[in-house]
């Protein structure tokens, strides 16, 4: 399997932008997806917090929590050797090569209702949640 560490966003529908995974022979519903409210919040993020523009959100699943594997999120200044690229909206997107299996198809979006606001992680690949929402298992 090849992987092409630099993709551009592919396409916007209703509010989600699509970004593609990278991998050569993965079809479309293994895309990696972020709304447009998950964007507008890195952003604003980044500008509260005097992150510098060109730092990228580092997305990745690292093994713990009660079902075996967590998401984490944060900002890093530039892409790591074996990381895939991945840009939306101005926003670059840095994925460890052994997260990004975990990720297919996942769609990032961030949530601000009455129960609570923060980033949550929609994985059709998961076959197990926490509670919390906060750890899978697949």
């Amino acid at each position: 399997m090849n992987i092409d560490l630099n993709v551009p966003a592919i396409e916007e529908v209703t509010g989600i932008i699509s970004v593609g995974t990278g991998i050569n022979g993965a079809d479309e519903g293994d895309n990696i997806n972020i709304t447009q409210k998950a964007i507008s919040e890195v952003k604003k993020i980044k500008e509260q917090n005097n992150i510098p523009a060109d730092y990228g959100l580092r997305v990745g699943v690292k093994g713990g929590g009660c079902s075996g594997l967590s998401y984490t999120l944060g900002f890093d200044a530039a892409a790591k050797e074996k990381d895939m690229v991945l840009e939306a909206e101005g926003v670059n997107v840095f994925i460890d090569a052994k997260s990004i299996f975990y990720l297919m198809g996942v769609t990032l979006d961030y949530s601000d209702g009455l129960m609570g606001k923060g980033f949550t992680f929609n994985n059709p690949n998961a076959t197990k949640t926490c509670g919390c929402g906060s750890s899978f298992g697949v």
